[in-house]
Parts: structure tokens; sequence; C-alpha cells
């Protein structure tokens, strides 16, 4: 687990200097899968109508949710590499 640990942030590194920024859908998924990782499931409500980004984000999160932490940072690191 620790090797996939350091993969990991590895992989959340090279994601912020990426050579072309990613579209917003796959953003969110890196996104979803990020906070899936490190914090687990959804919590808390869902944002209202007012707030896009943030109701974007959170049905992201919970479209993974159930997965587990490492199955999720794999998910990431191999979504990462895809993009490199």
């Amino acid at each position: 687990m620790d090797e996939l640990k350091a993969a990991f942030e590895k992989a959340v590194a090279e994601s912020k200097a990426l050579p072309v920024k990613p579209d917003n859908m796959t953003l969110l998924k890196l996104y979803a899968l990020y906070k899936q990782a490190s914090a687990g499931d959804v919590e808390g409500q869902r944002p209202g109508f007012s707030d896009l980004v943030g109701r974007a984000k959170h049905d992201a999160w919970a479209a993974v949710e159930g997965k587990p932490a490492a199955e999720a940072m794999q998910d990431y690191i191999d979504l990462v590499e895809s993009l490199k």
C-alpha cells in the first residue's frame, strides 16, 4: 500500500503539470477519484442549483461512491498516465 500511496502522490503532482489542461469532464473525474482515495465516500448535502461547480463536483464524487481507496488511487494514477 505504501508503494501505491507514493505513486498516487506522484500522480497528483504530475496532474498539476500536464502539458495540456484536460477537459472539464476529465477534471471532474480526477477530482472525484482524488476525493474518494483521500477522504472516502461523499458526505454532506448536494449543493443547490446556484452552485453549479459545487454541484458538479458533488455528483462526480457521488458517482464513485463505494469504490475502495486503493482502487480509486490506481484509477487516478492510470488516468493521469493516459493524459501525459
